[in-house]
């Protein structure tokens, strides 16, 4: 049974968020913000936040006004926007003032972005967030750092000037322009820094690669011709520079004899698999690796210099926790990084007992521990994979993930066991704590039948009009879907529904059933649309008016099978959308061991049944295919990561 002091943080941290207590109703007073009466002398500051979280302005003059609010432990909040001491890490992008008030520089000739840390320090407590200037002549065009491209992981740049849905349909303008070998499948998304001075080799646009070889490539993202033949720089996770033992190697997997772990999921390594995230403002990307040393298994959590590949001070550090197991664990969620927190998501390999789904945080600055999450202290299973899909976070510091098949616990509330659960959680400064959430009346049938509610990932919608503004989107392996208010996820706080449901769960905003096929896969957003590509579906695009799906406004003719795939979006703002989604059916093993190459598929975002493009010319053709594969695209091309090689396409001379 979840002790007294933890029920009564999870209660005091949802008070705060919504003033809608979970478990009892009514408002209190000792809660304060907006310049409010400060919190009684007896709180303790625990942490601060800082919004918005990763905006992006225009250099030269342009403006962000940023918010710090303090988190007490006696459950309250204070707006200490005007009494937190600002800085500025790299004030040659921006500076900030005594009020939060970030201006612009101008940046360099031929820079086309530069980065800061936005630092909000009260009592020795520090909130962060990261600031994006981009080239006001340019597309306003930052990055993708992260997985799905934003903490909501909508899957969408906005900044995308050269990948017209014009230009990618005109006949032999767009294809395959090269490619670069690696060492291992790459699982994990491709990401994408612009600027980036690499010593000895001038300044480049880098696209970094992870493999399941436990490898991470800095490559030139524009060309492979000449100097650029070869990575920017290769760093093995293995050797001892990084903090591998002698003899360390990546974990093996598969079916038969002489593998590490009998699992056919993910083959023939286990290395990095999830997407790493980086911090372009402190030059810094965050990796998970897993590999075996002398016959034991070891996770860690790597700072990687995204000029060197070199390790940074305090990297890296061993991922462990109390029955945390390490051999049947495997981190699959791409990395979040939010407030100067970095988050790292596990579940199991093939459901391979023991395993629960635990989520580790870590201060980004000097890698300690700061907290851990057991979605299933009492019971098991539950794990946190989603296909891949990155860990969801918005501005206020509130985290959202969904668990897999597990058990669910039905005689308490809140539920101490979150199985087939969509969860929202904070960290408080020392616990990282649930606030809200969320299980279909029919978990049981979920947890029996193995359909997962946590194969697909969370999307966080921008702001709605009408009465639920902040909502969240998510379907699974059953294919419903549902839509969900992020201030309070059910209403009247019925988590669950356990009878006279009706075959629905009419406790949160809306619930489509028989519309997709099973999610292994996320959703995307953009321009007032969500798409999803479900498995054994075609593309399908829902218009979204006041906060609610409606019937599937366009839809594509080519479906895929397993697993489907996770869309992405390109546009110039509301106008020039594409869809860009990897087709991974042909993945190969245990289907098959003789894979099919992934093919790369470009739809018109504003009608899904006009296809604009798909990789299956001979001379477009990519490499062998991963399963959950996501495209990353930035600044006029396209990067498909494979089993053999990171391929690249874009406009053809």
């Amino acid at each position: 049974m979840v002790s007294f002091w933890r029920a009564t943080r999870l209660l005091s941290h949802l008070f705060i968020a919504t003033c809608a207590v979970l478990w009892v109703s009514g408002c209190g007073s000792n809660s304060s913000s907006g310049g409010g009466p400060p919190p009684p002398p007896t709180a303790t500051l625990e942490t601060v936040v800082v919004s918005p979280q990763n905006p992006a302005i225009a250099d030269a003059g342009a403006a962000q006004t940023f918010t710090a609010t303090g988190h007490y432990n006696d459950g309250s909040t204070q707006d200490l926007t005007s009494s937190a001491t600002w800085s500025s890490s790299n004030t040659g992008a921006a500076s900030i003032d005594s009020t939060g008030h970030a201006t612009s520089a101008a940046l360099p000739g031929g820079q086309s972005a530069g980065f800061t840390s936005i630092k909000a320090v009260m009592s020795g407590v520090t909130g962060v967030s990261i600031l994006s200037v981009t080239s006001h002549t340019g597309n306003g065009f930052a990055g993708v750092f992260t997985q799905h491209n934003d903490i909501g992981r909508t899957g969408q740049n906005l900044n995308e000037t050269i990948l017209t849905p014009a230009a990618v349909s005109t006949p032999a303008s767009f294809g395959k322009k090269f490619s670069q070998p690696v060492d291992g499948f790459i699982y994990a998304q491709p990401l994408y820094v612009p600027n980036v001075a690499i010593s000895g080799k001038g300044t480049h646009n880098v696209v970094y690669v992870a493999t399941e070889n436990d490898s991470v490539y800095a490559f030139d993202a524009e060309t492979n011709s000449g100097a650029n033949a070869n990575p920017l720089w290769h760093a093995n996770l293995l050797d001892t520079a990084h903090g591998g033992a002698s003899g360390a190697s990546a974990v093996t997997s598969g079916s038969g004899g002489g593998v590490d772990i009998g699992c056919t999921d993910l083959v023939p390594q286990l290395g990095v698999t999830s997407t790493p995230v980086i911090d372009p403002s402190t030059g810094t990307m965050y990796v998970e690796a897993k590999s075996k040393e002398s016959g034991n298994f070891v996770h860690r959590l790597h700072a990687l210099d995204i000029t060197t590949g070199n390790e940074k001070a305090s990297s890296p550090v061993v991922v462990s926790g109390s029955t945390f197991d390490a051999l049947q664990h495997n981190n699959r969620p791409g990395l979040l990084l939010l407030n100067g927190m970095l988050y790292l998501a596990y579940a199991s390999h093939c459901d391979s007992t023991p395993y629960h789904g635990w989520i580790f945080a870590y201060d980004a600055a000097t890698l300690s521990q700061k907290a851990i999450f057991n979605e299933s202290p009492n019971g098991r299973m539950g794990g946190f994979w989603m296909s891949g899909a990155g860990i969801a976070a918005d501005s206020n510091g509130n985290i959202y993930i969904v668990s897999g098949n597990g058990n669910f616990d039905t005689g308490h509330v809140p539920a101490t066991d979150l199985g087939d659960t969509i969860l929202k959680l904070f960290f408080d400064g020392t616990t990282l704590s649930l606030a809200d959430y969320f299980t279909p009346f029919n978990q049981d049938s979920l947890n029996g039948g193995d359909i997962d509610l946590g194969s697909g990932g969370v999307l966080l919608l921008p702001d709605q009009p009408g009465s639920h503004a902040h909502e969240l989107v998510q379907a699974g392996k059953e294919g419903t879907i549902y839509v969900a208010d992020r201030d309070q996820l059910t209403s009247g706080n019925k988590h669950y529904c356990s009878s006279n449901c009706n075959g629905t769960d009419a406790q949160i905003v809306q619930e489509i059933q028989s519309q997709i096929g099973g999610m292994w896969s996320s959703p995307a957003y953009w321009n007032n649309t969500v798409y999803f590509w479900a498995s054994g579906d075609v593309l399908q695009a829902f218009s979204l008016s006041s906060g609610r799906l409606a019937t599937p406004s366009t839809a594509a003719t080519h479906g895929l099978s397993f697993p489907g795939a996770t869309p992405s979006i390109s546009a110039h703002g509301t106008t020039n959308g594409v869809v860009w989604a990897i087709d991974s059916t042909d993945y190969g093993f245990p289907n098959t061991l003789s894979p099919g190459p992934a093919v790369l598929y470009a739809y018109d975002a504003s009608n899904v049944s006009t296809p604009l493009y798909s990789s299956t010319l001979v001379a477009d053709t990519a490499g062998a295919a991963v399963k959950f594969a996501v495209p990353t695209i930035a600044n006029g091309k396209v990067y498909v990561g494979t089993q053999t090689e990171l391929d690249v396409y874009g406009l053809l001379p």
